[in-house]
């Protein structure tokens, strides 16, 4: 597929998120009295405003895809496995932007005590992907150096890049949670992901090939992929002048923005929000500790994080390596994992908006659970080239998509409204060290024959798994059901998902504090 017939093709599909919504922002607003429930706005936002907000934000996130391609997952496990890096550095190279995630706190705390979310985010993430120009130009440039030289460079410009980047980590997800409105929440998310997941699904095999057919070999190959990662990331933080404005510092007042129109909350009424958040005579950390709900929430986010990261890393190399299948191959499996992840976000997105996240997280994370089991039945064979890995991506694609956008959503429903960001940090830190460890484990483990190698590291996966769900049961997510009252009363319904039937806001918007100012 030529590069202008992609580009047709995104801007096809572009026209038709955006006109979609532009209907679900309209309606939901008009239902609402056209109003968005935010606090402390100097200047309000209008239909207009929050909808190029959130098409910016799309837009944002196709671009930021290329880059991530470009500069993880499988093109990045290839370049290392063609440097023959060992198991347990591509353990090292996975965990890297976990442990990053110790910085989410920090970077909450500064994000906070500036004047802007978006010039925040801007002057970190355009440093930490310019980073990444250092590794071409070595490629480049830089002669023939050994190996180990080379994967200790990719390794520290890992590290620095994604530490830079997870101090932002934190204001993002709370900038973007702000601007979202709340009737919208699981659909507009299904959407945004599903668009990159579109990019996913063309970007990844043009990257591979560009890679493999590359005249100056392999290594150029990739040099020439980092460098057109690099620009397209530069080109998402553009897009990010067309969103609203948001400074978290300004705490004062209450309000209903209504079309333009700012009317203030009654006193009764200010004292009864005030009253749903935490008290600012209770210290933070106590507050925290006191949270048993979203404590319940970090277990299982932590172990669930460890039991993934086991096996997770290693799907690529037991693919390039222990298998020696072609790149080409690998990235076309790839492509068929992103395009099912497109075509169930959406489905997910509306089926969480009825029933809630955790009932999705729980029936869905057993499947999850158990699919690194199918992987030992695979080889390098004719029957898994063509039938067997084609199938375990487009399953995975589609049960992760409800994976990925729940558990977003749930966080976002269990965090308190007030200080999200720090709670959001916490998550974060916390799911990195736990991640990291699994992959360190699993890197050391998949060394040695001993305990079965890489197949004996998926059949370990998939246990701890199971056991990594057993604290979700336990979590209460607002205005959700639990599965004792969804399995007879919502089941004969979901066959019905695609219809136009009025749907209930699962998790109510965050209501920051904030003062907006839109980018012109």
């Amino acid at each position: 597929m030529s590069e202008p017939v992609i580009s047709s093709c995104i801007g096809d599909f572009i026209v038709t998120v955006n006109s979609g919504l532009d209907s679900g922002l309209t309606d939901t607003l008009d239902e609402n009295g056209a109003s968005a429930h935010v606090l402390s706005l100097t200047i309000p936002l209008s239909k207009d405003q929050i909808r190029t907000s959130l098409q910016a934000s799309t837009w944002d996130g196709i671009f930021a895809t290329i880059f991530s391609n470009a500069t993880g997952g499988v093109l990045l496990s290839s370049f290392l496995v063609g440097l023959n890096a060992s198991p347990s550095q591509i353990g090292l190279l996975s965990s890297i932007p976990m442990l990053a995630n110790l910085m989410q706190p920090l970077g909450a705390l500064w994000s906070d005590r500036t004047t802007s979310y978006h010039w925040y985010c801007f002057w970190i993430y355009v440093p930490s992907r310019l980073l990444w120009l250092i590794l071409a130009a070595a490629i480049f440039w830089a002669g023939q150096w050994n190996e180990p030289t080379w994967i200790n460079l990719t390794l520290a410009i890992v590290g620095l890049t994604y530490f830079l980047a997870a101090l932002g980590s934190a204001s993002w997800l709370s900038w973007l949670a702000t601007l979202v409105p709340s009737k919208l929440r699981g659909s507009y998310f299904g959407t945004r992901a599903s668009a990159m997941s579109l990019m996913n699904l063309l970007s990844i095999p043009v990257l591979g090939w560009i890679v493999s057919a590359w005249g100056g070999g392999v290594q150029q190959g990739y040099g020439v992929v980092v460098l057109l990662g690099v620009a397209a990331g530069i080109i998402s933080l553009g897009f990010q002048f067309w969103m609203a404005d948001v400074r978290p510092g300004d705490r004062q007042t209450d309000r209903t923005v209504s079309d333009g129109d700012v009317v203030d909350l009654t006193p009764q009424q200010f004292v009864n929000q005030a009253g749903r958040e935490s008290p600012t005579s209770i210290p933070l950390i106590s507050q925290f500790w006191q949270d048993t709900n979203f404590l319940l929430f970090l277990l299982y986010f932590a172990l669930w994080m460890f039991a993934v990261n086991l096996s997770a890393p290693f799907f690529n190399v037991y693919l390039l390596d222990t298998l020696a299948i072609d790149l080409r191959w690998v990235t076309c499996y790839t492509s068929l994992q992103a395009g099912a992840h497109l075509t169930m976000l959406i489905v997910w997105g509306k089926l969480a908006d009825r029933i809630g996240n955790r009932p999705i997280l729980l029936i869905d994370g057993i499947l999850v659970a158990l699919f690194p089991l199918l992987w030992l039945v695979t080889g390098a064979n004719s029957v898994s080239l063509w039938l067997w890995f084609p199938l375990l991506h487009l399953f995975t694609g589609g049960s992760w998509a409800a994976i990925d956008l729940c558990t977003n959503n749930l966080q976002l429903g269990v965090a308190p409204l007030r200080h999200q960001p720090l709670y959001f940090a916490i998550a974060g830190a916390i799911a990195g060290i736990s991640g990291a460890l699994g992959t360190s484990v699993g890197g050391f483990l998949a060394e040695f024959a001993d305990y079965g190698g890489i197949p004996g590291l998926f059949a370990l996966s998939a246990i701890a798994r199971l056991i990594a769900l057993i604290p979700l049961v336990f979590v209460k997510e607002q205005r959700g059901q639990t599965l004792r009252l969804l399995l007879p009363n919502q089941l004969p319904r979901l066959a019905n998902t695609s219809h136009s039937l009025p749907v209930e806001p699962v998790n109510p918007a965050p209501d920051l504090p904030v003062t907006v100012e839109v980018n012109k």
